[in-house]
């Protein structure tokens, strides 16, 4: 597998409205090619959304954005054959009946199939499995996947992985085709702090490698490019940017605003504002019943759209 050249990220005034309100709006991001660049944000906040609609699976309502490039929403098609999505609950999922040889056998058959040159499906037999075989050593290597190290080696049952092995093989899976720009979903989802260490580690590796990486995550790590969700404007950070005093204070809005922050950076529900970074007041999208917000009722209808497409 040819070490891809990363997908410089842009992005301007990115939005997406579903049938119920905003999933996400006012995404503006710059990030390099090779960039280590981690949505941050409560579930609900449209950080799936944002993933989809930045490697053009979904289409953006207002604003625009370019990978590589390719200036969204004109070029999806061409976005999308440059990013790969690694794991996205319930658009990319495993499947627990494989073995993870015949898991990334299949991606690798896929890739081939709707990706890969047409000129390959001219060799014989014996080269495309040994071209095969390389791709998937190669992908197995570069996400630090042993199977010699599994409990019945390759023969291992998907559904057996643990959550840190899982996300290896479907970052593997992804990789087959040498994509431009990797994205993942809940990166540190169900994982311990060492498992998070592990798995940032692995995503450094990758953008270190030349793969633009988009993790989605509840916690960023301090040397990413930071985009926050479930704010009123997600403007991304650099990894060294630290806002001064007095920008933090001209960033607070004047007066209180529909979703209950106060002048103060104080959420109606008494949640403060991250003052360590740019001073943007997050949304808490913990409910005190079954009631959803407008905006996770757009997230949830936006996903479902996705999922049907």
């Amino acid at each position: 597998m040819d070490t891809p050249h990363g997908a410089a990220v842009t992005a301007q005034d990115f939005g997406l409205k579903g049938p119920r309100g905003w999933v996400f709006r006012g995404v503006s991001l710059n990030a390099p090619a090779g960039s280590l660049i981690a949505v941050e944000g409560p579930s609900g906040s449209g950080r799936t959304c944002l993933l989809l609609a930045l490697t053009g699976r979904m289409k953006p309502t207002e604003g625009s954005a370019e990978i590589a490039r390719h200036r969204l929403p004109k070029k999806m098609a061409a976005v999308r054959r440059i990013t790969a999505l690694g794991p996205v609950p319930g658009v990319t999922d495993l499947d627990p009946a494989l073995t993870v040889a015949e898991q990334l056998r299949e991606g690798a058959l896929l890739q081939r199939r709707y990706d890969g040159p047409v000129r390959a499906l001219l060799r014989s037999r014996a080269e495309r499995a040994a071209g095969t075989g390389a791709r998937i050593d190669a992908a197995l290597a570069a996400v630090g996947l042993r199977l010699d190290t599994l409990p019945k080696g390759p023969r291992t049952s998907v559904r057996d992985l643990e959550r840190l092995e899982a996300l290896r093989l479907s970052v593997a899976v992804a990789l087959l085709g040498g994509p431009r720009l990797l994205a993942v979903d809940d990166t540190d989802l169900k994982l311990s702090a060492a498992e998070r260490a592990e798995a940032w580690k692995l995503l450094r590796h990758i953008a270190d490698s030349g793969t633009t990486v988009i993790a989605v995550c509840s916690e960023a790590p301090a040397d990413a490019v930071v985009l926050r969700t479930g704010t009123k404007n997600a403007a991304a950070e650099s990894p060294a940017a630290e806002a001064p005093a007095a920008d933090a204070a001209e960033a607070q809005p004047a007066e209180a605003q529909p979703d209950g922050t106060q002048p103060d950076g104080t959420q109606a529900d008494g949640t403060q504002a991250d003052g360590t970074q740019a001073a943007e007041a997050k949304t808490d999208d913990t409910k005190t019943d079954d009631t959803k917000t407008d905006d996770t009722k757009g997230t949830d209808d936006a996903l479902a759209e996705a999922r049907r497409a």
